[in-house]
């Protein structure tokens, strides 16, 4: 049976049109692991013939682990703007934890792990030699399906029992991406009857970041997929439309996360032909 697809990725930033030599594939995990994953995802490129090609992405406030040759490796949430410049062949395969879904493997606050790339088999009580078969298992396999079942009995494994407050914090992140008219934490303190402070150490043990940072990236995730889309944006009525009380805080923010303001970065966007 075939899997289902995970949709389209956001916070991917266009600086250049995309070579149609990468490729980039995200599939749902089996029915037994999404409480844990969110999705599996694949890159692959050949620019052999081609200038390497910068990739940059505004970061999800998740834990990914990644399969790379000779490079395995887990990333904590990533504050900032992540950039990788993609040249020769190449490809990384890997899998993107709901958020606040890896404090029970890691039974310990993940704010130790943002901004951070570490080696993971510790973790998951392997030594190196047992990654190292697990990452050539990964990045050999015959084909992508091939790649995920890998994957997803390594995951059935390692397991931990199920935290209740996963299901708490995805609650609240559902609602931060659903509705726009929440701006501060305090709007999340009044729909889900969390004490604030209670609800800030909640995001710093499980998620690594504070929720204030997450509504931030998630109003500004909104922002870019239309500035991406190709057409003029009425910048006044984005910021209004995200939850900003003016232009300028929005204006801020933007240039904070991803570098440029977002009237410079929709100049850098290829236009939709007519």
């Amino acid at each position: 049976m075939a899997r289902a697809s995970a949709g389209k990725p956001k916070g991917m930033l266009k600086n250049k049109p995309n070579p149609e030599d990468i490729s980039h594939t995200r599939t749902l995990p089996s029915p037994d692991l999404r409480f844990f994953i969110e999705h599996f995802w694949i890159i692959k490129w050949d620019l052999r013939d081609r200038e390497p090609v910068q990739a940059e992405v505004l970061p999800h406030p998740s834990i990914h682990l990644v399969f790379e040759r000779d490079n395995t490796r887990l990333a904590g949430v990533s504050r900032g703007k992540f950039t990788r410049t993609l040249q020769d062949k190449g490809g990384v395969f890997g899998i993107k934890f709901r958020p606040g879904a890896f404090y029970p493997f890691l039974n310990a606050p993940v704010s130790g792990l943002r901004d951070k790339t570490i080696i993971p088999w510790p973790i998951f009580g392997m030594s190196q030699r047992e990654g190292v078969e697990l990452e050539n298992a990964i990045l050999s396999a015959a084909s992508e399906e091939s790649a995920i079942d890998i994957a997803e009995n390594f995951l059935r494994q390692i397991l931990p029992e199920q935290d209740e407050n996963v299901v708490v914090i995805n609650q609240i992140v559902k609602r931060m991406i659903n509705d726009q008219t929440i701006t501060k934490v305090d709007d999340l303190v009044s729909l889900f009857g969390i004490n604030k402070r209670e609800m800030q150490r909640l995001f710093n043990q499980y998620v690594g970041v504070s929720p204030k940072w997450v509504i931030k990236r998630y109003r500004l995730h909104e922002a870019v997929e239309r500035l991406n889309n190709g057409d003029p944006v009425d910048l006044t009525r984005l910021a209004v439309d995200l939850g900003y009380f003016d232009q300028a805080h929005f204006i801020k923010d933007f240039k904070s996360f991803v570098g440029k303001s977002p009237g410079e970065y929709g100049k850098d966007v290829p236009r939709r032909s007519k």
